[in-house]
C-alpha cells in the first residue's frame, strides 16, 4: 500500500469510527481508552460504576452479557452496531479494524503479529488473573489467607520475570519488535499497579523502567486517565497500612457482590 493509500484509509477509518467505550478505572479498562488514544481514534465514554453494578443493568448486558467491563459498540462495515467485549477482544478488533498504518500493531500473518498476539493471550490468560487473584487475597479478602496470597503472589512474580526476560532482549524496550504494541498497552495496567497487588519492583528494574517509559508516551498519559484519575503516582507514595485502609470501602462492595452472584 502506498503512503498516500494508507493516509486515505486512515483517515476514511478514523472519520468512520462511531466507537462508544463503556470502562471504568481498572488495569483492564485503561488498556483500551490507552489504545484508542494510541491510535487517534474518535471515542465516547460511559463510566460504568462498578460498585453500583451499574454493569449488571439490564442495558449493559445487551453490550457485554458476561457483566463486566470494558466493552464497546461500533458502527460495522455494514452499516448495522456491532458489540465487542472481553478486552483482548476489543484490542484485536481496534487494531485489525483500525490500525492501518500499523502504529501499535504489525502486518496480518506476519511473524511479529503472531508474536504480539503471544504476549496479547499470555495477559489475558496468565497475568490479568493472577494478579487480579492476588489482588483480590491481598487487598479485598475479609481475612488474611496466607497462602492464597503466597500462591498469587509468587504467580504474579514469576510472570513478571516472564516480561523481564524478554524486555532484556529487547532492543526497542518493547516487548515486539521495533515499536510500542498492544502487548505493551495490554500488560501496563497491571504492572502498574504492582505495589497495589503487594509486589515489589525493586525486583524486577527493567520492568519498572518499561512502566515509567510507557508513561512517556502522550496516549498512554490521556488514556490513562480514562474515565477518571489513574492513581499510579499516589499509590507509590502509600505505606501498607495505607493502602490496606484504601481498600476497605471496595472491600464491602466485592463482599456483597459475592454473596449476591452466588445465589
Amino acid at each position: 500500500m502506498t503512503a498516500r493509500l494508507r493516509q486515505v484509509a486512515t483517515h476514511f477509518s478514523s472519520k468512520m469510527s462511531d466507537i462508544h467505550l463503556y470502562t471504568a478505572q481498572t488495569p483492564n479498562g485503561v488498556k483500551i481508552s490507552i489504545l484508542l488514544e494510541e491510535l487517534g481514534l474518535p471515542y465516547k465514554v460511559t463510566n460504568i460504576q462498578i460498585s453500583k453494578n451499574t454493569q449488571k443493568e439490564p442495558w449493559f448486558l445487551e453490550i457485554n452479557p458476561n457483566g463486566r467491563i470494558p466493552a464497546i459498540t461500533d458502527t460495522f462495515t455494514d452499516g448495522k452496531p456491532i458489540r465487542i467485549f472481553e478486552s483482548g477482544s476489543i484490542m484485536q478488533y481496534l487494531t485489525d479494524r483500525y490500525d492501518t498504518e500499523h502504529k501499535v500493531s504489525y502486518p496480518f500473518g506476519s511473524r511479529e503479529y503472531y508474536e504480539v498476539n503471544n504476549w496479547l493471550m499470555w495477559q489475558m490468560g496468565g497475568l490479568g488473573p493472577m494478579q487480579g487473584q492476588l489482588n483480590h487475597f491481598n487487598r479485598y479478602a475479609p481475612e488474611k489467607i496466607e497462602y492464597g496470597i503466597n500462591r498469587y503472589k509468587n504467580e504474579t512474580r514469576r510472570l513478571y520475570r516472564t516480561m523481564e526476560t524478554q524486555l532484556k532482549s529487547s532492543t526497542s524496550g518493547y516487548l515486539v519488535g521495533d515499536r510500542c504494541t498492544s502487548a505493551d498497552i495490554s500488560s501496563w495496567g497491571w504492572v502498574a499497579s504492582a505495589k497495589w497487588a503487594g509486589v515489589d519492583m525493586a525486583e524486577f528494574p527493567v520492568l519498572d523502567q518499561w512502566v515509567k517509559r510507557m508513561l512517556e508516551r502522550p496516549g498512554v498519559e490521556k488514556g490513562r486517565h480514562v474515565p477518571s484519575k489513574h492513581n499510579y503516582e499516589d499509590i507509590q507514595k502509600l505505606s501498607e497500612e495505607e493502602l490496606d485502609a484504601r481498600a476497605a470501602g471496595p472491600r464491602k462492595w466485592i463482599q456483597d457482590s459475592m454473596k449476591e452472584e452466588a445465589k
